[in-house]
């Protein structure tokens, strides 16, 4: 039997606190928070292996797809091979042939049908036998020229040229000779600054069909370019990069200039694989032109077409984004009338770089977003219209939003003209009589240099003294009379014997009075025609004459040179020769 202290020790012994509790309690916690980190581990684990899986399974369906790809295009490039070798002599034949018929063509022609210089104005029919005569003699020194001049019938040449040129005998130095004045560099003696890279471009698009091969299988895909000839071709080709280098870049070229070059790659087979990326610079720099899209896929960059597009897309360019999807077949990835909406949603945008010049109003820059709208408007319409997508993107709505946009700038240039008119039918600027009924001053009096009009303003009286002091006032050199305040209105001289006396009518007698208009002095004389005459805040007071004064000395000679028409009035007065003293002009007074 246990003592009663070895149970109380073991009672002791088997004793919980509530330390160890909370101590079990803190343990359990730790514990879980352990294994949920340890849960959300795995969990992140699982969703990252799980996406290298898919993403691995993506790659590997993408590298199986490009596999099957790559297989289809190398049969196809293998199964052209051996049509191309076993087409050689068929080719042969044909060309052999073609060059026969040339030669007996122009030996039962015997010259005839070959026109001269002097049929420059020929029609359609015309101008196809003059192209085909040029090409016929090989005349490649006249055939640019010729092309030249005839720009405003670039429809009629792009027609008419393939044609003609199958009559060349060797079409691909026919066209070289014909542009190497111009391409790739002007080497011209006289410079003319008229572009012919259009018709370069012109020219080498109509070469293709020319130079393709006679068997229909094949055609353009293997152009009959002769190996010296080539040769030829790529030495242009590198003439040009260096020249554009020497330039700037391919980016400072002119767009013509840029086409006619991949042009003339595409026509002679001369791409090489190291200049894509240049191919490819120049394509989406002029991505607007309308034969980018299928320069593109001639030129080997049918693989790059995806990143082409979504660049253009980047540089929200996507009406031509559309055009490279169409001709590289991309129409699943990138659909076209999500791209269209989006183009017309970015023309109604305002630009947000403002111009730095202050004549631009914002009246202005409206006009210039309603340009870009309709622009926009037409551009995507026809787009809709050759890509038969009338059914996906109806057009009806967007020639109601055209047609109310013209009206909208119709209306819009007619208030502008009502309001630069100022609402009246008559000349918006007029000259107005005087109210006081003088004569209106000639139109143009105040441009002239020697002014001697008519003032409109009523003539001044002008008060001079003579040299013997005398009082005279006069208006003009026609209407001169003298100061007089007798009730008779007549003037009379009595400075000397000599002078007579002179009864002026009523109608021509001026009186020294105060001037009856509002002007603190009269208008000044006609030396300032119809200029504002000056205004003299003071009126000047005369001196009062001193009658009988004599004079010491007498005048020998006139101190100035007085105007002609004082000479009119001669009196016997030796000094001035006429019945007056000079009267001076007004401004001497000020």
């Amino acid at each position: 039997m246990a003592s009663p202290a070895a149970a109380a020790a073991a009672e002791g012994e088997g004793a919980v606190t509530g330390a160890m509790v909370s101590a079990g309690f803190a343990e359990l916690e730790r514990q879980q928070q352990l294994l949920a980190t340890c849960t959300r581990l795995y969990q992140q684990l699982t969703d990252h292996f799980g996406s290298l899986e898919r993403g691995l399974a993506a790659r590997s369906d993408a590298l199986r797809v490009r596999r099957r790809t790559f297989d289809a295009r190398t049969h196809r490039a293998l199964d052209s091979l051996h049509r191309r070798e076993a087409s050689i002599d068929g080719s042969v034949s044909r060309a052999l042939d073609h060059l026969d018929s040339l030669s007996a063509a122009a030996a039962s022609g015997g010259g005839k049908g070959v026109p001269s210089d002097a049929d420059a104005d020929a029609d359609a029919a015309g101008l196809a036998e003059s192209l085909r005569a040029l090409c016929t003699r090989m005349d490649s020194a006249a055939f640019l020229g010729f092309v030249a001049a005839r720009r405003k019938e670039a429809d009629a040449l792009r027609a008419e040229m393939p044609s003609a040129l199958k009559h060349c005998v060797d079409p691909a130095k026919f066209v070289m000779d014909a542009v190497a004045d111009v391409f790739p560099v002007d080497r011209r003696e006289v410079k003319n600054p008229a572009d012919l890279a259009w018709a370069c471009v012109l020219i080498f698009e109509s070469a293709v069909p020319a130079l393709a091969d006679p068997d229909p299988e094949i055609g353009a895909a293997r152009p009959l370019v002769p190996r010296a000839m080539k040769e030829r071709a790529r030495g242009m080709a590198r003439g040009w990069k260096e020249a554009v280098e020497r330039k700037g870049g391919v980016e400072g070229a002119k767009p013509p200039d840029a086409h006619a070059f991949l042009q003339h790659v595409a026509t002679f087979a001369v791409a090489e694989r190291e200049d894509r990326p240049l191919y490819r610079r120049i394509i989406v720099s002029f991505s607007w032109r309308r034969q980018m899209p299928r320069l593109a896929v001639t030129l080997g960059l049918e693989e790059e077409m995806a990143d082409i597009i979504e660049e253009l897309i980047a540089k929200r360019q996507q009406l031509d984004a559309v055009n490279f999807t169409y001709e590289a077949g991309l129409q699943e990835k990138f659909p076209p009338v999500p791209l269209l909406k989006s183009y017309l949603e970015d023309s109604k945008k305002t630009p947000s770089i403002a111009s730095d010049n202050s004549s631009t109003s914002s009246g202005q820059s409206g006009s210039n977003v309603n340009k870009k709208e309709q622009s926009a408007l037409r551009a995507v319409i026809k787009c809709v219209e050759d890509r038969k997508l009338e059914a996906e993107f109806p057009p009806e709505d967007l020639r109601k939003q055209l047609e109310e946009l013209e009206k909208a700038k119709t209306e819009k240039k007619k208030a502008a003209s009502s309001a630069s008119s100022g609402g009246s039918s008559g000349p918006a600027n007029k000259r107005i009589r005087a109210s006081n009924g003088g004569p209106m001053p000639p139109a143009k009096a105040g441009r002239l240099t020697n002014n001697t009009c008519v003032s409109s303003f009523p003539a001044p009286t002008t008060f001079a003294g003579s040299p013997s002091h005398m009082s005279y006032a006069t208006t003009s050199p026609s209407h001169m009379s003298y100061a007089t305040t007798s009730p008779s209105h007549t003037s009379s001289a009595t400075a000397s014997p000599s002078h007579t006396s002179y009864t002026v009518s009523p109608s021509h007698a001026s009186y020294a009075m105060a001037s009856p208009y509002t002007y603190d002095r009269p208008a000044g004389h006609a030396l300032y025609c119809n200029r504002s005459p000056p205004v003299m805040r003071e009126p000047y007071v005369y001196p009062a004459e001193v009658s009988n004064v004599g004079i010491a000395m007498p005048y020998t000679s006139p101190p100035l040179s007085y105007p002609a028409p004082y000479g009119r009035y001669g009196n016997g007065m030796g000094t001035y020769n006429n019945g007056m003293a000079p009267a001076f002009h007004q401004a001497y007074y000020r």
